[in-house]
């Protein structure tokens, strides 16, 4: 008599699972708008929903008006901070602090800046918020982490390139708050105005330098210090590769996971403190002293760390936690989990656009619902931890190829060994490291030298199980319903013991391995010109075979368009090999990215206009060159055997046309107006012809007597936007109008898509930056 129903001590915890996925439904369905509503409407519908809340009945549907509402706002507020559109391209007066720690590269230091003020023309700019900027020249020493500087600045907003697959920059700068990106213009002006007191990143600078300081090798302190601050700067793109292909970025850079880790050093130490001293136990009982150690090392550890979002949505989800214990309440793990969610969810709705919030939160809610025994034996807690590892590795595996297109299949091995030893061996090492740095650099020696070399050990290994053949996988973009049933399968494959058919939640994950188009029919092809910026890949698909031609630059920082740009567009498409790479010259913006694409999908040939100029090996192209695939014709136009031309520069390119039975492609690379006679009577008549524009419109290419001959019915420009060389000329705009020919350009469009049927003449088929329009994009 006057016991409590079962279903009410349920009531609680259920209401804020559904309150929390109510609210994220409601954030999702703003990331899916082409145009955010006007900021009226929004507030609008945030006060009705919060109005609605103390109702049961309206609840859940209020709390997703709420996630709605609030972040379209946040959005809107965001998006309105960015540098206006008719001021890209000027010169700025900015006085601002460095934020984060710069990173200082060959041919730039690059770095973030808080803006204090902004004059243009000694008029004062409502700009404010973080710049991301390049020095290109001998950047000054003092330029370092918490300094004040007043910079002339040329800014334009945040426009990031737009491929099939790759990083979508545009979306990671709504994110992280970025209002404007540029670079320092040399001026007098510029000057160190003092440094900001009491900045955390200061500190990390130095605990930076004090770590290098002490272990000899560059590699091994590199990780160290990733692991201790967060700082990755020693990292290079072939470390982060191994990374990738093990399924460990998590473990590299401080993530929510290392937080983690650091909260859990400090439980440990307060279950030391309590066992040594049981008498505290008559102060403060047990359970809420440990919650108090945790919430406080995570947060210091994550100021530390340098307080990235990563950082603070788990700080979020510790802080949470700890609270419950604090105040003495029973909460179980799936509402904590809810509780944390709906945390994030306000402090910052645009944290969902990044792909660590959904790994870091999917990954939790997998492993509470998969692993419910909470073995305490050491049997069975190895048994919850390679089980774990499993989990994650396939629970994560859609997202993973839904964000980056890719796939380790080596994840649940390579975490079953990095897992136990960077949680228990080596952040805890460098938590005692850099504490000893703080407190006594004397004694900082021996445990960083320690984790140095653990580290070093763990990465041979990494390295080793990166070379196994199948270690990872690319898969083609998937569809968002493949997405849904791929995650779908991995709930079912893990339910619990005797739940029948467990194993067909395998047959679930096959839709991510379907191309999502299908292949040009015999005498047709397809061609993708890639957004690389200022530069020029062009994929060209038949039936069976694949040409690339030319593969974008690669600049001394590292970045390479290669790796960046084509390699992920061609597995979004689905490209599992290259038959035919051909680099048309050796300039940087055509060859730069050969040597990465060759290296991930070795093509069976080669062909370069200059062999000697590019790095890898190839075979001269020659007019005359010519194989069919499919019904589709390739015939190499230039450069002519036997005939004077330059021994190097942009007329040495090769010129290669398609030609299928309803149309045609001409790819001339950087020719001039000298070579266009010879090309335009090469190509003679035909079908229809689409023209990628000769050496990006420069003003001295696509003569009037060029375009005449060719008369073709599309024009392609491949450039960067807004870039230093003003291409194309407005004089060759000029001419392509006064011919009547539609002129395409990929820095104004993304990636353009043409189609070649057999059977009708060629059409544009898609621009990406319109396929993939959201509210975010430029």
């Amino acid at each position: 008599m006057g016991r409590e129903p079962i279903t009410s001590s349920m009531q609680v915890p259920l209401l804020g699972v559904a309150a929390a996925s109510a609210m994220l439904l409601g954030t999702l369905c703003v990331h899916v708008l082409p145009k955010l509503p006007v900021p009226w409407s929004s507030a609008l519908l945030a006060c009705s929903a919060l109005a609605l809340l103390v109702h049961p009945r309206t609840r859940l549907p209020a709390w997703c008006v709420l996630g709605f509402a609030w972040c379209a706002l946040r959005a809107d507020l965001t998006l309105q901070a960015r540098l206006p559109r008719a001021l890209e391209g000027r010169d700025f007066i900015v006085i601002g602090t460095l934020e984060g720690l710069p990173l200082r590269r060959a041919d730039a230091t690059r770095f973030a800046l808080r803006v204090e003020s902004a004059r243009l023309d000694d008029a004062i700019v409502p700009l404010r918020g973080l710049l991301r900027l390049s020095w290109y020249e001998d950047a000054p020493d003092d330029l370092a982490a918490c300094s004040r500087w007043q910079l002339r600045l040329r800014l334009k907003r945040p426009r990031g390139l737009v491929n099939p697959g790759g990083h979508d920059s545009e979306r990671q700068a709504l994110e992280r708050g970025i209002v404007a990106v540029g670079y320092v213009r040399e001026d007098a002006a510029n000057r160190m105005l003092g440094r900001r007191p009491l900045c955390v990143d200061g500190l990390r600078e130095r605990l930076s330098a004090q770590i290098a300081a002490r272990v000899s090798d560059p590699h091994d302190a590199a990780l160290l210090q990733a692991f201790a601050i967060g700082d990755t700067r020693g990292l290079d793109s072939s470390d982060w590769r191994v990374a990738r292909i093990n399924g460990i970025p998590h473990l590299i850079a401080i993530s929510g996971f290392h937080v983690g880790v650091a909260g859990a050093f400090g439980a440990a130490l307060a279950w030391l403190l309590w066992s040594l001293w049981p008498r505290w136990g008559l102060r403060i009982a047990f359970p809420q002293a440990q919650a108090l150690a945790t919430l406080v090392t995570a947060t210091l550890y994550g100021i530390l760390a340098g307080g990235s979002l990563p950082t603070v949505r788990t700080l979020l989800m510790i802080a949470v936690f700890a609270l419950t214990r604090l105040l003495r309440r029973n909460a179980g793990g799936p509402h904590t989990l809810a509780l944390a969610l709906l945390s994030v969810l306000v402090f910052d709705p645009l944290a969902t656009l990044a792909p660590g919030f959904w790994l870091s939160f999917v990954g939790v809610a997998f492993l509470m619902l998969c692993l419910v025994r909470g073995e305490r034996s050491v049997p069975g807690f190895l048994r919850e931890l390679s089980a774990g590892q499993i989990v994650m590795t396939v629970a994560l595996l859609p997202l993973g190829v839904w964000f980056f297109g890719e796939a380790s299949l080596v994840g649940a091995f390579s975490n079953l060994i990095a897992v136990p030893l960077v949680s228990f061996v080596i952040v805890p090492l460098c938590l005692l490291g850099t504490l000893a740095l703080l407190l006594a650099p004397v004694l900082a020696g021996p445990p960083l030298l320690l984790a140095a070399w653990i580290s070093h050990g763990q990465w041979a290994l990494l390295e080793w199980a990166a070379r196994w053949p199948g270690a990872h996988g690319y898969l083609p973009a998937p569809a968002p319903w493949a997405l849904v049933l791929a995650m779908g399968g991995a709930l079912w494959l893990f339910l619990p013991r005797g739940f029948p058919a467990r194993g067909l939640g395998l047959v679930l994950f096959l839709p991510l391995l379907l191309p999502r188009q299908a292949l040009p029919e015999p005498g047709a092809f397809e061609v993708m010109v890639i957004d690389v910026g200022q530069g020029l890949s062009v994929l060209v698909r038949t039936q069976r075979h694949a040409l690339l031609y030319d593969a974008g630059a690669r600049f001394p920082s590292g970045f390479d368009l290669g790796e960046a740009a084509v390699l992920p567009s061609l597995h979004a498409l689905g490209v599992r090999k290259l038959d035919v790479l051909v680099v048309s010259h050796g300039d940087n913006d055509h060859a730069g990215g050969s040597a990465a694409v060759t290296r991930e999908l070795p093509p069976a040939q080669i062909l370069s206009g200059e062999p000697a100029r590019i790095e890898v090996d190839s075979q001269a192209c020659i007019a005359g060159q010519a194989w069919h695939w499919e019904g589709v014709e390739f015939r190499m136009l230039g450069p002519a055997a036997g005939r004077p031309v330059p021994s190097a520069g942009n007329d040495r390119s090769c010129v290669l046309l398609v030609s299928g039975q309803g149309g045609r492609l001409l790819l001339p690379g950087d020719i001039g107006s000298t070579l266009e006679p010879t090309v335009s009577s090469a190509v003679g008549v035909g079908p229809p012809l689409v023209l990628v524009v000769p050496h990006h419109g420069s003003r001295r290419s696509s003569s009037t007597a060029f375009l005449q001959a060719l008369s073709p019915v599309l024009a392609v420009v491949s450039a960067g936007w807004r870039n230093r060389f003003h291409h194309p000329a407005a004089q060759t705009v000029q001419r392509y109008a006064a011919a009547g020919i539609a002129l395409e350009n990929t820095a104004s469009a993304g990636a353009l898509t043409l189609e070649f049927p057999a059977d009708a003449a060629p059409r544009l088929a898609g621009r990406e930056r319109e396929r993939r329009h959201r509210y975010w994009r430029e």
